[in-house]
């Protein structure tokens, strides 16, 4: 198993690689990119997500405007019309720009090799404090709603197979399909409609991960507090992701309990639970156990987004949406390296996973 870890190790490097050349090159054929953000505040049309430019934005902008009134030259940005070429060159030269794109790459490669990300573009602070300031309220929502969701989707699809076909499977399905058919953020609103101020009760709060006075209270009011907090997001979350996770176990007890060996064990005379738990459960959890890396990712990096914005969470998924708006590359490209190698950290974890819950699988052997 451990060569088989190394190899898979090993194969990171590459994987990576890829992932990140394909994504840089793409992001040099998009329109639009952090010079033209810039001339776009200049000119005074941007529509930004961020508040302020950092270094020396003050100055470019008087002297983008001292230029633009004595006509200036043309310029391969658009929107550049009438900015003198040096102040170009200038933004160009903070950016990075000055060089061409390949050593651009090469030179991104190496710091993140390193895990050094830089700084943000158009915020006065280091991608790293970033990520981190901002990466509690992610992993609090990413793994809270995983888990619950596997505490609650588990038992009821070995539930749903026990009892296959009977009404409590027939109305549970029309449920699942209901909150699977509705999107988390509709969820969301209808929530902060129903319980948050809205139309009808005002019992939760509306924005932000703890209250203003969250450090004056007692460890015990402390969690509270976060629980009151986290609740409609949640509940949010959970809802929307029963289906596939529900109707995954589902099938997959379906599938194992028409095998031949819980014939046999019930032949054994073994209590139903023992059949279901001492080995059909083993059995039929592995693919449910193989996917938890990849949902907590999802959940974790991207699935969140909507609901960040609803309730006002400062988390990873907000900060991805507004360097993606504002061109921020740094940010762009280290959580894209940051989340892809977690990613792929993941992917080896749910093999060792594999092999916990059944030791029969021999990953070495097969390879």
């Amino acid at each position: 198993m451990l060569a088989y870890i190394i190899r898979r190790l090993l194969l990171i490097i590459p994987t990576l690689l890829g992932i990140m050349v394909i994504n840089f090159a793409v992001i040099q054929f998009a329109p639009g990119g952090p010079v033209e953000v810039v001339i776009a505040r200049f000119q005074g049309t941007a529509v930004d997500a961020t508040a302020r430019i950092s270094g020396q934005g003050g100055e470019l902008q008087q002297a983008g405007r001292e230029d633009r009134q004595q006509g200036g030259s043309g310029s391969r940005y658009r929107g550049a019309q009438g900015i003198d070429p040096e102040i170009i060159k200038e933004i160009e030269r903070q950016f990075g720009f000055d060089k061409p794109p390949v050593e651009r790459f090469f030179l991104m490669m190496g710091k993140f090799l390193t895990f050094d990300f830089g700084s943000s573009f158009f915020r006065d602070r280091t991608v790293v404090q970033l990520i981190l300031d901002k990466m509690p309220v992610s992993i609090s929502i990413g793994l809270w709603t995983t888990l619950i969701t596997y505490l609650i989707c588990i038992p009821l699809g070995v539930r749903k197979a026990v009892r296959d076909g009977s009404r409590f499977d027939v109305w549970t399905s029309a449920l699942v399909i209901v909150g699977n058919a509705i999107p988390s953020f509709l969820f969301a609103v209808l929530l902060i409609v129903l319980f948050a101020g809205g139309s009808f009760l005002d019992l939760f709060p509306l924005r932000g991960l703890t209250s203003e006075n969250f450090s004056a209270l007692p460890w015990w009011k402390k969690i509270l507090d976060y629980i009151w907090h986290m609740t409609l997001p949640l509940t949010a979350m959970v809802i929307s992701g029963f289906a596939s996770l529900t109707m995954l176990t589902k099938n997959s007890f379906l599938d194992e309990i028409n095998k031949q060996y819980v014939v046999t064990a019930r032949a054994k005379g073994l209590t139903e639970n023992r059949v279901l738990y001492g080995h059909v459960f083993r059995n039929a959890m592995l693919i449910v156990i193989a996917g938890f890396p990849g949902a907590f990712i999802s959940i974790l990096f991207a699935g969140s987004l909507l609901i960040e914005i609803i309730f006002s969470l400062d988390g990873l998924g907000l900060l991805g949406f507004e360097a993606a708006i504002n061109r921020d590359y740094p940010i762009m490209f280290a959580t894209l390296y940051f989340f892809t190698l977690i990613g792929l950290v993941m992917r080896i974890v749910s093999d060792i996973m594999y092999t916990i819950v059944d030791p029969r699988i021999d990953f070495e052997r097969r390879g």
